[in-house]
């Protein structure tokens, strides 16, 4: 690694470390409250959903009892295998090394925000100068800005979207183990895992069409994410006596046959007229498809963010700009030449304040009803 790449790391890492003590010392100093946001405290950002969830998988695992004795959040017990073991494992880690829960969980993200700081700008290298590579690597640690609350809070997300663009990277540097570890990583944290290993095989596929040959060895490690799987449900079934708990945990995949059901408002995940951003995400999210499809024709590069964008349009759920989180470095990769210019930047910069205020709105509404944090310590 050369210095000017070490520096831009450097200030990068700082950046994201310092974005985050400082956005929970304004809960902690309860500076939401002082602005008419309501009174907050660190439990507010704690208790953003869906933290308390795996906090209490990091307790008690997926074991049902220990469940019902020790939390009292308002869900059926059959919810909790709704979240994947990763997060979950390692918070219990760090609340066995000293933290307390909530702290541990914490900690995992900031650790995890850092890892995707780290990680996507080498993505960004791969295609960019390292100079708007850094540009790039700074937009999106505020950007969007629902990623940027995910930074903040209890969430495997940051360390998802990490384990995404680490597994690309080391595939383009050609460390096929490596990269399939990352893929597995991803797997124990989200069930939408599995579209990163669809896109590798389908990228595999593809390549076997036109070329009519193909190296099975490079793939081969990639067989880990579904066995993963496999590994995830029969802790399911040694917990809960059901191998299938995931698909037995309620209302929770979101997924639907009809396209765009995000706009039947009379999903219960929905429940709301008030959805027009959600078109300009889509809106955004196919250009960015056309340009990288242009660009990089049927690379990986393009087919993650196309499979999971089909994958978002089927998904009847409010939250939208959650769900396709995933895609979003593939929109600053489509759209970065254009992202870097000055008068663009000068756009980051006016809305920035924008986004720091939605952050912490957001944050001291998102709350699960905790009465006693005792079980959670």
């Amino acid at each position: 690694m050369n210095f000017t790449k070490f520096q831009h790391l450097f200030l990068l890492l700082g950046i994201t470390l310092f974005s985050t003590l400082l956005f929970w010392a304004a809960f902690y100093f309860n500076i939401p409250g002082k602005i008419g946001m309501g009174n907050v405290s660190m439990e507010t950002v704690w208790a953003n959903y869906d933290g308390p969830n795996y906090l209490a998988v990091s307790k008690c695992g997926y074991h049902f009892d220990c469940l019902r004795q020790q939390f009292a959040l308002p869900m059926p017990l059959e919810y909790y295998p709704a979240h994947f073991p990763g997060f979950p494992a390692l918070i219990n880690f760090f609340d066995k090394i000293g933290f307390s829960g909530p702290q541990a969980m914490i900690f995992v993200t900031l650790l995890s925000s850092l890892l995707l700081t780290y990680f996507s700008y080498l993505f960004f290298c791969l295609y960019f100068p390292e100079k708007k590579a850094y540009i790039l690597s700074l937009i999106l640690i505020f950007f969007p800005a629902r990623l940027f609350i995910l930074r903040q809070i209890g969430s495997p997300e940051p360390l998802f979207l990490a384990s995404i663009l680490a597994s690309i990277y080391f595939f383009k540097k050609e460390k096929y183990f490596i990269s399939a570890l990352f893929v597995v990583l991803a797997q124990t944290l989200k069930s939408p895992g599995l579209i990163l290993f669809a896109a590798f095989g389908l990228s595999w596929l593809i390549k076997l069409i036109i070329t009519r040959q193909i190296n099975f060895n490079k793939y081969f490690w990639y067989l880990l994410a579904p066995l993963s799987v496999v590994a995830i449900f029969y802790l399911y079934y040694l917990q809960t006596g059901d191998f299938w708990a995931y698909f037995h945990s309620g209302d929770n995949i979101h997924l639907s046959l009809v396209p765009y059901s995000v706009f039947l408002s009379h999903n219960i995940w929905v429940d709301t007229i008030w959805l027009e951003d959600v078109i300009y995400i889509f809106g955004l999210a196919f250009v960015a498809l056309f340009s990288l499809h242009h660009r990089f024709k049927y690379s990986i590069i393009f087919i993650f963010p196309l499979l999971f964008t089909i994958a978002s349009v089927f998904v009847g759920h409010r939250d939208i700009s959650r769900y396709i989180i995933p895609v979003y470095p593939f929109i600053i990769l489509a759209l970065g030449k254009y992202l870097t210019k000055k008068r663009i930047i000068l756009v980051f910069v006016l809305l920035f304040p924008a986004v720091i205020l939605y952050a912490l709105n957001f944050v001291a509404g998102n709350i699960a009803p905790i009465g006693n944090w005792a079980p959670y310590l």
